[in-house]
């Protein structure tokens, strides 16, 4: 099957689609100063050993939360300014979504690259806005959304000017409460642009726990590995000191103590599928 060959470029220095592995990843939403500063810098020490391209990711707002009780934010100008702080810090890039293409500039003042969430994928105005932003971005692939018709999304920043957008595949609704992962989406995705594997979204139980989503993250690894064989360009997790306390998404997140096994795992799965890419 072909591949998209051109390589993306995300920020200074990093490339999507080449000959090293990128990895996305951060707590779900900013919380705090302390817990963004300990999380990029456990795992940009731990991707410098490995040679990985690092990306910082948190959402400034989780606008679409299954609950309107559940924790959103701390306000866009309070989490733009803690990403801001964070990426002066460690000298790093970073990934922030945004919901409405009113937030397009502000946001692209702070994030190297901006996301389109999963629901919003097909948000026309919203992907022209971004693309427009001149900022790298990562479209969602849309859980209600076949492989084939992301080509869309892609043209509609293409022809907006913006050649620097990838796809990210975070599973498809399966039934109630549930998600699954058709491998041959990625072959099939990546034939239109770089393509990323979101490991911990794609074992999410969207709306499961209650007003909340809930997951099985004994699944990640196995997901992990399987995408990793199937030829991929990277992967997006989520991660937090303590996931038990997090105040978004915590039943899919990897214990930060625990990445340097999961990416040494990941790079190794990354690997093998590229031989064969």
């Amino acid at each position: 099957m072909e591949k998209f060959e051109k390589v993306v470029q995300l920020a200074k220095d990093i490339t999507l689609g080449g000959q090293k592995m990128v990895l996305i990843a951060g707590p779900c939403a900013v919380e705090s100063y302390d817990i963004c500063i300990k999380t990029a810098e456990t795992v940009k020490e731990i991707c410098a050993n490995l040679d990985i391209a690092y990306v910082f990711k948190a959402s400034y707002d989780k606008a679409n939360r299954t609950s309107s009780a559940s924790f959103r934010s701390i306000g866009m100008h309070e989490g733009l300014e803690t990403l801001h702080k964070v990426g002066n810090a460690l000298d790093i890039p970073l990934l922030t979504d945004v919901h409405e293409s009113s937030q397009v500039e502000s946001v692209a003042q702070v994030a190297d690259i901006l996301q389109i969430p999963a629901f919003l994928c097909r948000q026309t105005d919203l992907l022209i806005a971004a693309a427009m932003s001149g900022r790298a971005l990562n479209i969602k692939k849309g859980q209600f959304m076949a492989p084939g018709d992301m080509k869309y999304a892609i043209d509609k920043i293409k022809n907006s000017g913006n050649e620097n957008g990838f796809l990210t595949e975070r599973g498809t609704s399966f039934g109630y409460h549930n998600l699954v992962v058709d491998m041959r989406g990625l072959p099939i995705l990546r034939k239109f642009a770089p393509v990323i594997f979101d490991v911990t979204h794609s074992i999410q139980q969207p709306g499961a726990a209650g007003g909340s989503s809930g997951g099985q993250k004994e699944f990640a690894p196995f997901l992990a590995r399987a995408a990793g064989a199937a030829g991929i360009d990277g992967y997006f997790v989520e991660t937090h000191p303590n996931p038990e306390v997090a105040l978004s998404d915590g039943p899919n997140m990897i214990p930060l103590h625990e990445m340097k096994n999961f990416i040494i795992m990941l790079q190794e799965s990354w690997r093998f599928g590229n031989k064969f890419a």
